[in-house]
C-alpha cells in the first residue's frame, strides 16, 4: 500500500497594517483556523498533479520550472513557482499527488492563495529537503511564487501568518530577514468575538487595482530617491507635498500619508495589547478602517457606481456595532471580507442583521490558530 502523508497550512487575517507590507512596514497578522488541506503521495515520475476540490486537476512537470507567460493568475503558476524556488535551493524535487481540500474560500479575504503556497511549500520542504527552509524562508517562497509566476506584486504578509501561525508583529524594514515576534493575546478574554463579513464582491479581474497600490506609493518613494516609503523621512514628505503631488499625482500621494500613520498604528496597537489596554485597540482599528477608506482608497473599485459592497458591508457594520467593537478592511480590498470585532453580547444580532443584508452565512467567526503550516501525523 503506498504512503500518504497530511499537511495542513492555515488561513489568516490581518489585524492591522493595511498595505504596509510591500513598504518594509509592519503589520499584526493572525493565523486562523480555518485551514487548507492536501493528502500527497508520490509518484515515480516528474509530474506534480494537484486536485483541489471542485477543480479540474492541475499537472506540472519539474523538469521545466521555467516561467509561463500563458500560467499568469493560475494555480499552476503558484506550483512551478514554489517548486522553482526550491530547485534553486538545491532541493531535488519528486513528482507526487496531492488531493486538497480547503475552508479557507477563494474571495473570503482570508488569503486562501497564501495557504496554498504555503502548503506547497511545507510538503516540498518536509518530504524533498529535510525540513532545510524556516517558516520564514516557506514564506518568502510563496511570495515569490505569487510576485514573479503567478504575476501579483503582493507583500510577505499573509503567506508568513500562515507559515508561522498564532498572533505575530512583524517587521519588513530588512524583507530578506524580517523580525517576527508572537504575540500572545486572548481576544475573547476582552469580551470579543473576532469575526469576518464576506461583502459578495469578486476578486476577479482587481489584479490592476491590486497592483497600483504598491506602484503608486514606490512612485512617492522615488521623489525622494527612495525604493519604498519605509526609507522616507515623513517630515520631508510633508515638507515637500506640492513637488511629490506634481511628480506622483494626488492619489500616490494620499496612499503615502496612509502608510506613514497606518505604520506607526501597528506599532501603538501591538504596545496597546501588550499593556493590555483593548480599547486602545480598538480605537486604532477603527482608525485604520478609516484611513483605508480615505488615504488608502482600497474600498470600491474605480468606475463602481452601483456596486459598491465592500463600502456598505463597512457602513451597516459600524451601524449595528454603533460605539461599541470596530470594524475595518482587511487585505487588497475592493473585495472579499471585512473584519469586526464584535461583543459578545451583540454577536447574534449582528450575525442576523448582516445575513439579512448579505446573505445567509455571511458571517463567520474565527478563532486564531496557534501554530502554522504543519505535517500532520495520521
Amino acid at each position: 500500500m503506498q504512503t500518504s502523508y497530511r499537511f495542513s497550512a492555515p488561513g489568516r487575517t490581518e489585524i492591522s497594517g493595511n498595505h504596509t507590507d510591500h513598504q518594509h512596514g509592519c503589520v499584526l497578522a493572525a493565523a486562523v483556523d480555518l485551514e487548507t488541506t492536501a493528502e500527497v503521495t508520490l509518484r515515480p515520475d516528474s509530474i506534480i498533479c494537484v486536485a483541489s476540490e471542485g477543480y479540474a486537476p492541475v499537472e506540472i512537470d519539474l523538469n521545466d520550472l521555467s516561467v509561463h507567460a500563458e500560467e499568469k493568475n493560475t494555480t499552476a503558476a503558484l506550483v512551478r513557482g514554489v517548486a522553482a524556488a526550491f530547485a534553486q535551493r538545491g532541493c531535488k524535487l519528486h513528482g507526487f499527488d496531492a488531493a486538497v481540500r480547503s475552508t479557507v474560500l477563494p474571495g473570503s479575504g482570508l488569503s486562501s492563495s497564501a495557504a496554498f503556497e504555503v502548503l506547497i511549500g511545507t510538503i516540498c520542504n518536509e518530504l524533498f529537503f529535510d525540513k532545510k527552509c524556516s517558516a520564514i524562508e516557506i514564506a518568502q517562497i510563496g511570495q515569490y511564487a505569487e510576485n514573479v509566476y503567478f504575476g501579483k506584486p503582493c507583500g510577505l504578509m499573509d503567506q508568513m501568518a500562515s507559515s508561522v501561525g498564532g498572533l505575530v508583529f512583524i517587521d519588513f524594514a530588512d524583507p530578506a530577514h524580517p523580525a517576527v515576534r508572537q504575540a500572545a493575546f486572548d481576544f475573547a478574554h476582552c469580551g470579543y468575538t473576532l469575526c469576518t463579513l464576506d461583502s459578495g464582491a469578486d476578486h476577479a479581474d482587481l489584479t490592476d487595482e491590486y497592483a497600483a497600490i504598491p506602484e503608486e506609493m514606490r512612485r512617492v518613494a522615488r521623489v525622494f530617491g527612495k525604493d519604498v516609503l519605509r526609507e522616507v523621512d515623513e517630515a520631508e514628505f510633508y515638507a515637500n507635498l506640492k513637488s511629490a503631488r506634481e511628480a506622483a499625482g494626488d492619489r500616490a500621494v494620499l496612499r503615502a500619508m496612509h502608510f506613514f500613520d497606518e505604520n506607526r498604528r501597528v506599532q501603538q496597537q501591538v504596545q496597546a495589547l501588550e499593556r493590555d489596554d483593548f480599547e486602545g485597540f480598538l480605537a486604532g482599528v477603527r482608525d485604520s478602517g478609516r484611513s483605508s477608506w480615505m488615504l488608502l482608497q482600497n474600498v470600491v473599485p474605480a468606475g463602481s457606481r452601483e456596486h459598491q459592497q465592500m463600502a456598505l458591508a463597512l457602513a451597516a457594520c459600524e451601524k449595528q456595532l454603533a460605539v461599541r467593537g470596530a470594524c475595518r478592511i482587511h487585505g487588497g480590498g475592493f473585495a472579499g471580507t471585512i473584519l469586526a470585532f464584535v461583543p459578545h453580547y451583540k454577536l447574534d444580532a449582528y450575525v442576523q442583521q448582516m445575513d439579512a443584508v448579505f446573505g445567509k452565512g455571511a458571517c463567520t467567526v474565527l478563532g486564531i490558530r496557534p501554530v502554522g503550516a504543519k505535517k500532520v501525523e495520521l
